[in-house]
C-alpha cells in the first residue's frame, strides 16, 4: 500500500514538473504511516520538502499536488493538515484487496523486486575451524541468513558465503593440540600448554588419529620438549611457548606428516562445522578458503598494487599500509619482519576479491569484537581505489546463556562452552533461531533457556507458531463437521467484516510488505520478529471473542478468508526468519 500511494505522488510531482511548478529532478517521495488514524492512513510531507525551491507555500503546493493526484479507488480522501502534510485516507477496498492478493501470490505475498536484481554478497559466521560452533556463533548465523532471506524477499541476488580461516597461527595451535593428546595416547606424558585447545573434540581428532594411524606420528618426549621456553603455568611465556612448540613440531614431524594431522583437524572440524550450520538451516553459496587467497598470489597482489599506489611503506623490516591517510586509528602491519603475511593481509586481498567478483555490495557480519577492524579494512579498499561505502560491516554482540537464572560460562580454548549443536537439542531449532533475531544486532542478548522451551504466551516463537496452528484447527474443525471452507472468488463477502478485531488485522496485514522491506533494507531482522508478535496477538484476541464457522455463509466465507491470509503471512514471516510454521501443537 505504502508503495502505490508513492506511486500516485510521484505521478502528481512528475506532471507538476512538467507544468513548470517544481523542479524536474525530484527526489523519491517520503511517505510514512500515520502516527493517528484520525490523520489518514498514510502521510506526506513532500510538499514542505519542495516548497522553497517551488517558491510557494507549503499548503498552496499541497493543494496543487492534491490536484494533479490520478483517481485512485483504493484512495477515499485525501486532505491537507498542518503546515502542509498531505494526509491519505483508504477507502476500506484497499484493505479487503489484501486478503485475494495474499490467498493468490501464497508464498510470493510481502515480497517485491526492490533490491532490481542487484548482486550481494553476505559472509557471515566465518568462525576459525578450531572447534565446534558454540552458542555465540550461533546469533552470527541466525542473524545472517535471516538478512540473506530478507534481501533476497525485496529482489537483490544474494551469495551468501562461508570464509574459513584454514591458514595462519590458530591452526598450527589446533593441529599441535591434536597431535599433542595423540602423544599421550601413545603413552607419552607430557605438559598440556596453557594457549592449546582443551576441548574433548581434540581428544576425539587425535583418537582418530592413533586409531587409523597406531605411532607412526609418535616421537619422544623427551626430544619434542629439550631445550623449549617455560610454559606460562612455570612463570615462562605462554605465546613464546606454544609457538616454539609448533616449530618444534613442524621439525619432528616434517612437511607430509605435520600436513595430515593440520588437514585432518581442519577437515573433522569443517565438516561438523557444516553440517551443524546445515541442521540449524543455514546453507552456503560457497565456503572460500582463505589459503587460496595465498595460492593464487592474491595477497601478494594486494600489497604490490597498494605499493605501487604509494600506500605502504617499510621500517625495521616489517611492511606497514598508511591506513591514517584514509582515517584508520594507526597503520597497520601487512607482512612481518620474518616475511609472513598478516591476517590483515588476508583480509585486504579477500575484500578486493569479493569486490572484482562484481558484488554491487558486500555484507560482512561480524562480532562486536570485532569492531577495530572496520576502520582498516575500508582504508584498505579506499586505498585500492574502491568505494568502501560498497560495504557493510555488521557487528553482533554475543549471546549471553542463562539456564535457571544462571549465566553460563564459556571459553573456546579450555572447551568449557555451550555448542550451537547443544543448544538446538535443548530448546529446538525454532525457538534458538526466533530468539537470535528479536534483539538488535548490536544489542547484547541475554538468551533464557527456560524461557525459549516453555509453551506459554511469554514465549514468543510458541505464541506466533500457536497462532498458525489455531488457524489449522479451525479448518480441522469444519472438515470434521462437514462445513465448506473453500473461500469464494472476490472481494464482496469481505464487506461484512465490521469488527474492530477485523478492521484491526486487516490494517495488520496491510503493513506486512513494509515490515520486510523495513526490516531488509535496515538489516533489522528484528521488526519482523515484532510484527509477527503483534499479528499473532491480534489473531489471538479474535479467535477468543469470535467464531469462525458461524451460520451465515456469506459471513463465514469472509472470516475464513481473512483467517486464511493471517496464516498465510504468519507462514511467510516466520520462512523468512528460519522458522517452522506448525499445523499443530
Amino acid at each position: 500500500m505504502k508503495n502505490q500511494i508513492g506511486q500516485l505522488v510521484s505521478q502528481a510531482l512528475s506532471r507538476l514538473a512538467e507544468q513548470g511548478v517544481i523542479p524536474a529532478q525530484l527526489p523519491e517521495p517520503a511517505i510514512e504511516r500515520a502516527r493517528d488514524s484520525r490523520h489518514g492512513d498514510f502521510a506526506c510531507n513532500v510538499a514542505m520538502a519542495l516548497a522553497k525551491a517551488a517558491r510557494a507555500r507549503p499548503r498552496e503546493l499541497a493543494e496543487k499536488l492534491i490536484a494533479e493526484l490520478p483517481p485512485n479507488r483504493l484512495v477515499e480522501r485525501v486532505e491537507i493538515a498542518g503546515p502542509g502534510f498531505i494526509n491519505f485516507h483508504l477507502a476500506q477496498d484497499a484493505y479487503h484487496a489484501l486478503i485475494p492478493q495474499a490467498l493468490e501470490q501464497g508464498a510470493r505475498f510481502g515480497h517485491s523486486a526492490l533490491g532490481g536484481g542487484k548482486r550481494i554478497q553476505v559472509e557471515f559466521v566465518s568462525a576459525n575451524p578450531t572447534g565446534p560452533l558454540h552458542v555465540g556463533h550461533g546469533r552470527g548465523a541466525a542473524y545472517g541468513a535471516v538478512v540473506a532471506d530478507l534481501l533476497e524477499a525485496v529482489g537483490f541476488q544474494v551469495h551468501r558465503e562461508y570464509y574459513v580461516n584454514d591458514a595462519g597461527r590458530q591452526m598450527d595451535i589446533l593441529a599441535t593440540s591434536v597431535w599433542l593428546r595423540y602423544l599421550e595416547l601413545c603413552d607419552e606424558t607430557l605438559p598440556f600448554p596453557a594457549n592449546a585447545y582443551k576441548g574433548d573434540y581434540i581428544w576425539d581428532i587425535a583418537a582418530t588419529l592413533h586409531r587409523e594411524h597406531g605411532e607412526l606420528y609418535r616421537v619422544a618426549t623427551v626430544e619434542l620438549l629439550a631445550d623449549l621456553p617455560a610454559d606460562e603455568p612455570e612463570g615462562g611465556d605462554k605465546e613464546l611457548y606454544i609457538d616454539a612448540l609448533i616449530a618444534r613440531s613442524k621439525l619432528l614431524l616434517g612437511d607430509n606428516r605435520y600436513r595430515f594431522v593440520f588437514e585432518l583437524a581442519l577437515n573433522v572440524i569443517l565438516d561438523d562445522i557444516r553440517d551443524d550450520l546445515a541442521l540449524f538451516g543455514v546453507n552456503y553459496e560457497e565456503w572460500y578458503s582463505e589459503r587460496t587467497l595465498t595460492e593464487s598470489g592474491a595477497v601478494t597482489r594486494a600489497i604490490e598494487k597498494l605499493r605501487a599506489l604509494g600506500h605502504v611503506y617499510e621500517q625495521a623490516g616489517t611492511l606497514w599500509f598508511r591506513s591514517t591517510a584514509f582515517g584508520d586509528e594507526k597503520d597497520r602491519v601487512v607482512v612481518r619482519e620474518n616475511g609472513q603475511h598478516t591476517y590483515f593481509a588476508s583480509d585486504i586481498a579477500y575484500h578486493m576479491d569479493k569486490l572484482e567478483r562484481g558484488f554491487d555490495r558486500v555484507i560482512d557480519v561480524w562480532g562486536a569484537d570485532h569492531h577495530g577492524y572496520v576502520p582498516r579494512v575500508k582504508a584498505a579498499l579506499s586505498a585500492l581505489g574502491n568505494d568502501p561505502e560498497r560495504l557493510d560491516v555488521l557487528l553482533v554482540q554475543f549471546a549471553n546463556l542463562y539456564r535457571s537464572g544462571e549465566k553460563v560460562q564459556m571459553s573456546t580454548r579450555s572447551g568449557s562452552f555451550v555448542t550451537l549443536r547443544e543448544l538446538r537439542k535443548e530448546v529446538g531449532r525454532d525457538a534458538a533461531r526466533f530468539f537470535y533475531v528479536m534483539r538488535k544486532c548490536e544489542q547484547h542478548l541475554d538468551f533464557d533457556l527456560d524461557l525459549a522451551k516453555s509453551q506459554s504466551s511469554d514465549n514468543p516463537v510458541y505464541y506466533v507458531q500457536y497462532a498458525h496452528a489455531r488457524v489449522c484447527s479451525v479448518l480441522r474443525q469444519a472438515a470434521e463437521k462437514g462445513v465448506s471452507v473453500e473461500p469464494s472468488a472476490g472481494v464482496e463477502n469481505l464487506q461484512l467484516l465490521t469488527e474492530a478485531h477485523e478492521t484491526a488485522l486487516l490494517g495488520s496485514l496491510s503493513r506486512f510488505a513494509e515490515v520486510v522491506e523495513l526490516a531488509a533494507f535496515n538489516r533489522e531482522p528484528h521488526q519482523l520478529c515484532h510484527y509477527l508478535r503483534d499479528l499473532a496477538n491480534e489473531f489471538h484476541t479474535y479467535y477468543n471473542a469470535h467464531q469462525f464457522l458461524v451460520e451465515d455463509e456469506r459471513l463465514r466465507d469472509a472470516r475464513i478468508k481473512l483467517i486464511l491470509a493471517v496464516q498465510q503471512v504468519l507462514r511467510n514471516g516466520l520462512n523468512l526468519l528460519g522458522v517452522s510454521a506448525p499445523e499443530r501443537m
